[in-house]
């Protein structure tokens, strides 16, 4: 019988990591799983049982987790415990083997290796006339979001809004009670429900919603997605102008937190299919160059 090479069965070796190299990506990972859901990290220690303090330690490298903390930590921010304990991916060999392939490439390759995967693997969902508004808050979602509406001559629809009508109670109540987990599932069937009612809308979208890959995949299969970009300074005068104070309340680094965010969302918000720049404009020419590229996706 003719022996199998070990070359055509077995995987390639990943490269050894030493401790400190690990907890070092770990703590990395961990930090930037928590910014692209805008959690802070007295919020995450709230919801996963385990102290600030300790996160703190683990974020900065020092930590050594159990894998019992880790459970708590993965279950707190709604994702698989192995998306943060393997800093090399998953454990299928194929997962693997894409994650190699795309672990040279910058931000702006990768935004066009997801597009790429997108259109081969997708399917054929339409988009209709449904524009999706995505990005932090203050970027003007709602009030460009209700104005662009208005143009189009389309429904416009705050998903926060269905949520809360769906669970009976307000966003901030929903991440108390139930934490994070409990608001994804909710905000993954109001969205598909929304996008099964309409053909045609505005919808505004939760700035944290780029954090959930199966809810943010079907935004981008089913809807034409816009970012609304701002600076992080225009951000946070815009949501304190609206009276909101809680970006600023008990946490004085509100705007290092808001960067982090930012920036760790940066690369997903880059996958929608257009963008707008609202950065010094005024609501007006805002609008204009809205409604313009809008009009462009939809055709």
């Amino acid at each position: 019988m003719r022996q199998r090479q070990h070359s055509e069965t077995v995987p390639p070796r990943r490269s050894a990591l030493g401790i400190e190299d690990y907890l070092t990506r770990l703590g990395d990972r961990v930090r930037a799983a928590r910014a692209r859901r805008g959690m802070s990290r007295k919020i995450l220690a709230r919801d996963s049982g385990v102290s600030e303090r300790y996160l703190a330690q683990l974020e900065s490298g020092r930590g050594n987790p159990s894998v019992a903390v880790l459970h708590q930590i993965a279950d707190a921010m709604d994702m698989a415990v192995m998306e943060l304990a393997d800093p090399h991916g998953g454990a299928d060999p194929a997962m693997t083997e894409v994650l190699s392939l795309l672990a040279p490439l910058d931000s702006d390759e990768l935004t066009e290796a997801a597009r790429l995967l997108e259109r081969r693997f997708a399917g054929s969902s339409t988009r209709g006339r449904r524009i999706a508004l995505i990005g932090l808050r203050g970027a003007g979602k709602t009030t460009l979001g209700r104005a662009l509406a208005e143009k189009l001559g389309v429904p416009f629809i705050e998903l926060n809004r269905v949520i809360e009508q769906d669970y009976g109670a307000s966003i901030g109540e929903l991440l108390s009670l139930s934490g994070q987990p409990a608001f994804r599932r909710y905000e993954n069937r109001c969205l598909n429900q929304i996008l099964s009612d309409h053909d045609e809308a505005v919808i505004s979208t939760g700035g944290g919603i780029v954090a959930n890959p199966e809810t943010y995949t079907m935004l981008l299969r089913r809807a034409h997605t816009i970012w609304l970009q701002a600076s992080p300074e225009e951000h946070m005068q815009r949501v304190v102008e609206q009276g909101d104070m809680r970006p600023m309340e008990q946490n004085r680094e509100a705007m290092t937190d808001l960067r982090a965010i930012l920036e760790a969302r940066a690369p997903l918000y880059d996958r929608a299919e257009a963008s707008v720049d609202t950065a010094g404009e005024t609501l007006e020419t805002s609008l204009a160059k809205l409604t313009d590229t809008a009009r462009q996706l939809i055709g």
